[in-house]
């Protein structure tokens, strides 16, 4: 049942093939694997339960994924983003006994690693991976075995460690090359956006069916670059989250086709019909949206290929096949067609739980259903729309952003009285950031000096790239702020 099988079927299958190609380098899958082995074999030997995972996408990324799969350890891919304190709020919460990092992040790494060891590609990772690890199986694991801590949302300003076992990892594999991206051997498949999310799970499903998988060198997303190499690559299917979609729309030249492009997975975060639109005018009907969460990973709806049309954009699609969506009320009742009220999810790609947090749990997972925090509505045919969300979290170029993080960074600032953080709707980063300040007496409110503030103690995507000044929050009778009222008084504000 171990999801490491998934390489080491396609090791078997596809040995002399291309299995990763980054940077001009190319690895097969025979080679893959036998790194994988020699890595899996070297945690191994030091009982490495939970294994940190920090770094840009590149090639050990994947290594130290099937590596941690195969050992029976516990996988926490860690946005390359973060600062020392938010790492080292994630290592030291899922215990994690080993950091496999980069030499760009090392630094990083070590200031949040705390007790843990930490292994740098390549000066350490290298000399691992060219052991020979003789004939290693994968740990035999059963399908409730935890493979992965997909760190998500809270609203208590820290994340949370969704526990996602090996059954859960082989259901979403399945059910992605079931309908959403028929991959074989022959395909090319793009990593543009970070693997330790969302691309992460396409990483899945294209080694599962032995894909030539293709990493964008360099840190950042370069239009460009990545136009060029779909073409000189040939790649027929990739993940991108909305804003790196909007990028490639805008910023290409006119002209420019992407002949061998014939699937575009986007989710992670909104994208209006209007970006929608312009992408499908640019590119042609390409395009499969997933809605779902860390909690039930990119499988809770789909919107097909097929189903983007005007009648259509604006909603989340579908429930996936195999999973239950439905709409409930405060009550817990079922809502009729139209109605309003929080999305919930039932299936196999649902999580076993929170890392160490049984109250969190228990609150989520109630009779059988997860219950996602996200307020919409159903059509009488099944479609989602999704209208709201009760938890209060920022998708900002597809990366989470908790509001309540950045308003207790603001918060400790001399000049800030009172704060509320809000996500407003952007057609290139979906959502964008935006502060409303209220001011301390007597104290002048300056936005570089609180945007410097936050950068001491937040990663750069979750500082705010709007601010507004006001006399008051708007509070409810209890006392807590309004957040409807916030964004709705945000069209009385200038931009």
């Amino acid at each position: 049942m171990n999801i490491a099988g998934l390489l080491s079927h396609s090791a078997r299958c596809f040995p002399e093939r291309p299995a990763v190609t980054w940077r001009g380098r190319t690895t097969s899958y025979g080679t893959l694997e036998r790194q994988a082995t020699a890595l899996d074999r070297w945690l191994r030997d030091r009982d490495a339960a939970r294994v940190a995972v920090f770094m840009d996408n590149r090639p050990e990324m994947l290594v130290s994924m099937f590596a941690a799969f195969r050992s029976g350890a516990t996988l926490v891919p860690c946005n390359a983003r973060l600062t020392a304190d938010e790492l080292g709020f994630v290592i030291g919460d899922a215990g994690a006994k080993m950091v496999i990092t980069d030499e760009a992040h090392a630094v990083t790494a070590r200031a949040a690693a705390g007790d843990a060891q930490v292994c740098v590609a390549p000066d350490d990772l290298d000399a691992i991976l060219a052991d020979d690890p003789g004939n290693v199986a994968p740990v035999d694991v059963g399908p409730d075995h935890i493979a992965w801590l997909f760190y998500t949302s809270g609203t208590t300003g820290h994340p949370k460690g969704a526990m996602l076992s090996h059954g859960v990892l082989t259901f979403v594999t399945v059910s992605w090359l079931a309908d959403l991206t028929p991959l074989d051997e022959t395909d090319v498949t793009l990593h543009a956006a970070p693997l330790s999310h969302g691309a992460g799970f396409h990483a899945l499903a294209a080694t599962a069916r032995g894909a030539h998988q293709v990493i964008l060198p360099g840190a950042s997303f370069d239009v460009a670059a990545t136009l060029a190499l779909i073409n000189e690559m040939g790649v027929t299917n990739t993940w991108l989250v909305p804003t790196q979609i909007v990028m490639l729309t805008d910023g290409a030249p006119d002209g420019l086709r992407l002949p061998t492009l014939g699937h575009v997975v986007y989710g992670g975060a909104p994208m209006t019909a209007a970006a929608t639109t312009r992408a499908l005018e640019r590119w042609g009907p390409i395009f499969v949206q997933l809605y779902g969460q860390g909690e039930t990973p990119m499988t809770a709806t789909v919107l097909r290929r097929q189903d983007h049309g005007p009648e259509t954009l604006g909603s989340a699609g579908r429930a996936r096949p195999g999973v239950e969506v439905v709409i409930a009320g405060d009550d817990g009742i079922m809502c009729g067609p139209g109605e309003v009220g929080e999305v919930v999810v039932r299936g196999p790609s649902v999580m076993s739980g929170y890392w160490n947090q049984p109250e969190a749990t228990a609150h989520t997972l109630r009779r059988g259903w997860l219950h996602t925090g996200d307020l919409g509505r159903m059509t009488d045919d099944g479609l989602l729309y999704l209208l709201d969300r009760t938890k209060d979290m920022i998708i900002s170029g597809g990366s989470n952003v908790y509001a309540v993080e950045v308003e207790q960074a603001l918060s400790t600032h001399a000049s800030v009285a009172d704060v509320a953080v809000v996500g407003v709707p952007d057609d290139l980063w979906g959502e964008v950031v935006v502060a409303v300040v209220v001011p301390a007496g007597g104290v002048a409110v300056d936005e570089q000096a609180l945007e410097a503030h936050c950068r001491a103690s937040l990663a750069g995507y979750k500082i705010p790239r709007r601010w507004v000044v006001t006399d008051a929050l708007p509070r409810n009778a209890y006392g807590k702020v309004v957040k409807r009222d916030v964004r709705a008084s945000l069209a009385t504000f200038p931009s």
